[in-house]
């Protein structure tokens, strides 16, 4: 072959990757994921496989449908296909232990209560060394598990949380991560004050770009399951809205933490 020939086909060969490259996420959405019983875990996996969409999971060792909890041996497979498939993974401590309170005094110390493990449903006393480890506890086990390291972020549970729980959060590493307004889906509302029809609809009106979104694999008290009739439904009517999606590695507040810490 003729040099000229050579060298308009390397060209070619490197304009072939930026024409099929995709689209820049010019107004994004940000999808978590916290764990639950995992009864709706492998459809949800499915959906998102199918909608090629990757979200941001928040994973503690919670009681499960199936298996010895939701971070045990029975669904590490699990945590290790979706690793696979490029999802993000991060700490929503290990017993899903709930900040109560504040205590007085310093060093700072904290009323939890824990709603997984051996002393779920009573209130404990943890130190700032305490709870870091909680935290560290389900980010070890999600890096054991997927051989990928987590996001320095985390979830309290619930949400709930203080300026004080999160500044010792900081110091060891975890900057934590709530929702938008907009952003709380509902899965964990009763079914019978909120259908799932009433919370697509609501979902899809009131979305914005930027917003980080929060749902489950998973409601013990819901009795119309959230995720198979309003996952995938939300996802598209959102992308028809013009909306992408990213995980919390790419989000404004969090990126410049990310990229320090990790």
């Amino acid at each position: 072959m003729a040099l000229p020939a050579l060298l308009r086909g390397f060209a070619l060969a490197l304009l072939v990757p930026a024409a099929i490259a995709q689209p820049a996420c010019r107004q994004p959405v940000y999808l978590t994921l916290d764990t639950g019983h995992m009864g709706v875990a492998p459809l949800i996996a499915e959906v998102l496989a199918r909608q090629q969409v990757k979200v941001t999971f928040f994973a503690a060792n919670e009681k499960t449908q199936e298996g010895d909890g939701s971070l045990g041996a029975h669904w590490a497979p699990w945590w290790k296909a979706r690793a696979a498939e490029g999802h993000e993974f991060a700490s929503h401590t290990w017993d899903h232990t709930y900040w109560r309170a504040d205590l007085p005094g310093d060093p700072p110390r904290f009323r939890v209560r824990p709603s997984a493990g051996a002393n779920a449903g009573r209130d404990a006393t943890f130190t700032a060394a305490d709870y870091c480890a909680e935290i560290t506890r389900a980010a070890r086990r999600l890096e054991e598990i997927t051989g990928r390291k987590p996001l320095p972020l985390f979830r309290a549970p619930g949400g709930k949380s203080s300026a004080k729980l999160r500044a010792v959060a900081r110091s060891c590493g975890y900057a934590h991560v709530a929702w938008a307004p907009a952003g709380f889906l509902g899965d964990e509302l009763p079914s019978e004050l909120a259908s799932n029809q009433q919370l697509l609809a609501k979902a899809l009106r009131d979305i914005r770009s930027g917003d980080i979104l929060v749902a489950h694999l998973g409601i013990w008290s819901r009795k119309d399951p959230w995720a198979p009739a309003v996952l995938e439904p939300l996802i598209a009517g959102l992308k028809a809205r013009g909306f992408c999606f990213a995980t919390l590695r790419d989000h404004p507040d969090y990126r410049e933490w990310v990229a320090r810490v990790q």
